[in-house]
């Protein structure tokens, strides 16, 4: 028994969610192997083999795999999965768009987002936007997983694995990354982030998000926006924090005018402590946070970032 971990990586380091998929599988039993594939993935293979925890790590070098393309990773992985008991990754964008591919031609049924492992068979898994966990056990004898990375630490450094060279799958050529276009900030990054400030539609303007940004900037955190905020056009949409966006669990997550739909609600309530500011008492973030302020928030945010 054995779990290969699909590793995700950009300009040579691991992305966020990938230790945190090697301790998912490393409570799956018996060994943990790493693949890391793309042109430029040797430094990535090289950060995988020191996570604690990780045997093996799998290099295969090809340009078909940058941009994390379905097509090529199925193409890939899908003919390595008979060595495997579990086949893992993050439920990021990436774990999200290969995985589902993999399972379909592995023919198995995907388990998706899990947030804790009872046995090599059994999981449990969010539903109904986090409101109910479900406890679900797969009869297949290739597991493929996509883990929800606030539900398990990050693995810790002080391996030592092996690097293991593999020759690359084709090329399917049914898909092709015309460009990207990479947003660049000198704040965290929201998914990683240990500390974020998100703003709501009672901010009321794109205008008024600098009182979040400055506060942001005093507590070097990254910044997040509900739902309602971006389709108002605030903020970007990879701001957007909650069940269509981003599920984060940092260690401090400021809500500045967030009400606390279910939706957002499902994106961060795993967050260590959580600090609500809003004019409405009955706001039904107050529900989770651990601190509330309740008042204007174009009072309250000022003068909370003054004091810091």
């Amino acid at each position: 028994m054995a779990a290969l971990v699909i590793a995700e990586h950009e300009g040579g380091t691991l992305k966020g969610g990938t230790p945190n998929a090697v301790t998912a599988a490393s409570k799956m039993g018996g060994e943990v192997h790493v693949l890391v594939a793309g042109s430029n993935a040797r430094a990535a293979a090289e950060s995988a083999s020191k996570l604690a925890g990780v045997k093996k790590v799998i290099h295969v070098a090809g340009g078909q795999y940058d941009g994390g393309l379905a097509e090529n990773y199925a193409a890939l992985i899908v003919p390595m999965a008979s060595a495997y008991s579990h086949v893992v990754a993050s439920a990021s964008a990436f774990g999200k768009n290969v995985m589902p591919r993999v399972a379909a031609l592995l023919d198995v049924a995907q388990v998706s987002e899990i947030i804790a492992v009872e046995s090599p068979d059994t999981f449990v898994r969010p539903i109904y936007a986090g409101n109910a966990f479900a406890t679900v056990q797969s009869a297949d004898k290739i597991k493929v997983v996509t883990v929800r990375s606030t539900g398990f630490d990050a693995a810790a450094q002080g391996g030592s694995a092996p690097i293991e060279d593999a020759a690359a799958g084709p090329d399917k050529r049914q898909s092709k990354v015309l460009s990207q276009e990479l947003t660049r900030s000198a704040r965290p990054e929201l998914a990683s982030a240990r500390r974020i400030v998100s703003g709501g539609r009672g901010l009321g303007s794109a205008d008024n998000f600098r009182i979040v940004e400055a506060l942001a900037d005093k507590l070097n955190a990254a910044i997040g926006a509900s739902r309602a905020a971006v389709d108002s056009g605030y903020v970007p949409n990879d701001y957007q924090v909650g069940q269509t966006g981003k599920i984060v669990a940092p260690e401090l997550y400021i809500a500045v005018g967030i009400s606390g739909a279910i939706q957002h609600l499902a994106g961060m309530k795993d967050s260590k402590v959580i600090v609500a500011i809003n004019k409405d008492p009955e706001a039904p973030i107050f529900q989770v946070a651990d601190y509330g302020l309740v008042g204007d928030l174009f009072t309250l945010v000022p003068e909370l970032t003054a004091k810091i």
